[in-house]
């Protein structure tokens, strides 16, 4: 006899960061919050049913230890949240993810689990073809997983009534009509259950603390949800592509939608005054988009005199000076730009609408506010060749940035550029750990030009050049000191071991 299950559902976030980040995972690499299990936990317990969280990532636990965690608590459901903070942060946690249902498959049959997330969202049917979970979500996540709660709760094995799920029935698979988006999100979904969560076990980026280089406490969050842009390598708006639909939009508008600034700075507040903590990143999108929604917040920041250092994202086109000056007060330190390339050629087959003029102006204007810059380059966009990306490495060593993020093109699912690369017959990862920037067999995307070994050999070289360089050190250590220098070069004693380049060179 099993024992009674006292808990309605337990929200696990995989491992695996090993795997996914090698050497740099425990020196590096952020360990990060899993922000929508925390906001799914928060929507659930709002509609009266009892959840827990397990952040296996965050506690550092193997998969068996997941495993005998979780038929320890014995929840009603068991949902794996596959969510991220970067597009490729999803499909990178699927073999964690898919690694905890067969072992809770194999120990305890019984045991109901549904996965959801984007990369879930984007591959639905394929998700539940191929692993070992009870079900799929196919949307967002949370109205999916409250209509399930209630048909468990109720002791009913009728599924017709939970929207977005995707199930067997004997070998054919069957999915309801889509599930709406959360769209009051400051009364139903208002912030992350922090007090769910291990606070002490959270860091920042090694670069998000230069000059301090200390690292915790550390906490994201959400201002806003989706993005009204259209890279086409971008995956940012597949889970909620089915809720989109409920509402009517057509297939070119993407969803964005906003807590009130009222909402985040209580969430701020209580990540103060009762955690301590002073890194934070607002993992928007993009944060910096409305005018009135930014400012309110910045605002509300610098009334309570906190000193925070915040980092979060903006787009090179949308920057004013006077938006820029209350940032910097209100202790956002940091923007990462999505420069991607040097090419017009590769920006204008990639819909990125702007032009290196639009690039070099925004860093001045960033600059003028004494805010450092995060520059995200992309190498292996499908119009890049070797002139096109060694133009992109010339321009990253030009703008000199604080950090730059050297990325593969990948064709992560839920993206055009997964569409493309499909239509085309080309090469993708056989593995979803290959999609992860960093792992051992790391696939990247190959160009109409180049191999995607080609890509990640020069994205390899672009890393070490870049940081090595006279010019950039010097610009460290005037800024943030010889100790950042010293981290630097450790950093870039770290060889990621790359199975697909000692491939293609064999």
């Amino acid at each position: 006899m099993s024992k009674e299950k006292k808990l309605d559902l337990l929200l696990v976030n995989p491992g695996g960061r090993k795997r996914a980040y090698q050497s740099l995972s425990y020196t590096l690499a952020a360990i990060e919050p899993p922000i929508w299990a925390g906001l799914i936990a928060t929507f659930i317990r709002k509609h009266g049913f009892s959840v827990a969280i397990l952040d296996a990532n965050a506690e550092n636990m193997s998969t068996e230890e997941t495993v005998s965690a979780i038929i320890g608590m014995n929840p009603l459901l068991t949902t794996i949240v596959v969510y991220g903070h970067n597009p490729s942060a999803s499909t990178q946690v699927m073999p964690a993810a898919g690694e905890i249902c067969t072992a809770l498959r194999k120990h305890t049959p019984e045991l109901i689990t549904i996965l959801v997330g984007g990369h879930v969202s984007a591959l639905p049917e394929r998700t539940l073809r191929e692993e070992n979970a009870t079900l799929v979500a196919g949307g967002e996540g949370p109205y999916t997983i409250l209509d399930f709660v209630k048909v468990l709760k109720d002791g009913s094995s009728d599924y017709s009534s939970v929207r977005g799920l995707w199930y067997r029935e004997g070998e054919k698979v069957k999915s309801n009509p889509p599930a709406p988006l959360v769209l009051n999100l400051d009364e139903e979904m208002p912030g992350v259950a922090w007090e769910l969560l291990p606070m002490d076990k959270y860091q920042a980026h090694n670069w998000h603390c230069f000059g301090r280089l200390q690292r915790k406490p550390y906490a994201a969050l959400y201002t806003t949800l989706g993005c009204p842009f259209h890279c086409n390598f971008c995956c940012i708006q597949a889970p909620f592509r089915d809720g989109e639909k409920v509402l009517g939009y057509k297939e070119r508008v993407s969803s964005y939608r906003f807590w009130s600034p009222k909402t985040v700075i209580a969430q701020i507040d209580l990540l103060v005054n009762k955690y301590g903590v002073r890194n934070i990143k607002f993992a928007d999108e993009l944060f910096v988009l409305n005018t009135k929604h930014v400012t309110e917040i910045c605002d509300l920041i610098i009334s309570r005199g906190y000193d925070l250092n915040i980092w979060a994202y903006a787009r090179v086109d949308n920057l004013k000076e006077d938006l820029l000056s209350k940032m910097k007060k209100a202790g956002v330190n940091w923007l990462g730009l999505g420069i991607e390339s040097a090419s017009p050629r590769v920006l204008d087959e990639a819909n990125k609408g702007y032009s290196q003029e639009h690039i070099l102006k925004a860093i001045e204007k960033i600059r003028a506010a004494n805010i450092y810059i995060g520059g995200n380059y992309i190498f292996g966009l499908p119009e890049d060749d070797l002139e096109s990306m060694q133009a992109t490495l010339d321009l990253a060593l030009e703008i000199n940035s604080e950090w730059a993020n050297f990325y593969c093109a990948m064709a992560y699912p839920g993206s055009h550029l997964y569409e493309h690369a499909l239509k085309e017959g080309w090469e993708l990862p056989q593995t979803w750990s290959g999609y992860s920037q960093y792992a051992v067999d790391t696939f990247p995307l190959r160009t109409k030009y180049l191999s995607g070994g080609e890509v990640l050999s020069f994205r390899d070289h672009a890393f070490q050049v870049y940081f090595s360089s006279s010019r950039y050190l010097d610009m460290v250590r005037q800024k943030f000191g010889e100790d950042t220098v010293r981290h630097i070069k450790e950093m870039t004693a770290h060889k990621l071991e790359r199975k697909f380049i000692q491939k293609s060179e064999g």
